[in-house]
């Protein structure tokens, strides 16, 4: 356990937190799953804006608060606006967001509801992403997933504050 700690402040993550520390008791998972995470968060080709709201739709797609506010204020800074972020918080989607955070909010809920997206939405995520940036969101989304769901299990805490969806897992879709 310890040299998967040390391992992983070694990382641009710097400490062990959120998802990680239940990760701890599975040191190999713990090593795979930073890789992929530290890949998907500072590496990847969906922009900042795209892959941070991505993470949040995920978030409220499992109804995961740790997830949530780790990454809301890190999708506000990249330029999701406010009132995008606190529909999607409430269980909706927002009437006046860009058409790229609808897709990436079609896509997402798509993937999540129906284990596929359609013929129409994979055209207009590749045209949006391109190739790469598709399968990239795709990994976003099983990434995050998987996060959310140690984090449910291990019923993580963020800072000790107890924080709840208004409406369990729903996007507004």
């Amino acid at each position: 356990m310890r040299a998967a700690a040390a391992a992983l402040i070694a990382t641009p993550r710097g400490e062990v937190r959120g998802p990680f520390v239940p990760l701890l008791r599975s040191p190999d998972l713990l090593d795979r799953t930073q890789k992929l995470g530290e890949f998907l968060r500072y590496r990847c080709g969906v922009e900042e804006r795209l892959r941070e709201f991505a993470i949040c739709v995920i978030a409220r797609l499992w109804s995961q608060p740790y997830e949530w506010r780790a990454h809301a204020p890190l999708a506000a800074r990249a330029g999701v606006a406010q009132a995008t972020l606190a529909a999607l918080r409430d269980g909706r989607a927002a009437p006046d967001m860009p058409a790229d955070e609808r897709l990436i909010l079609d896509f997402c809920t798509a993937l999540d509801a129906d284990r596929r997206i359609d013929d129409d939405l994979h055209t207009r995520t590749v045209a949006i992403l391109g190739e790469s940036g598709t399968i990239e969101l795709v990994g976003l989304c099983g990434y995050y997933a998987l996060l959310a769901m140690v984090m449910n299990v291990a019923r993580t805490p963020y800072s000790g504050v107890a924080f709840e969806f208004p409406v369990d897992g729903s996007t507004g879709r």
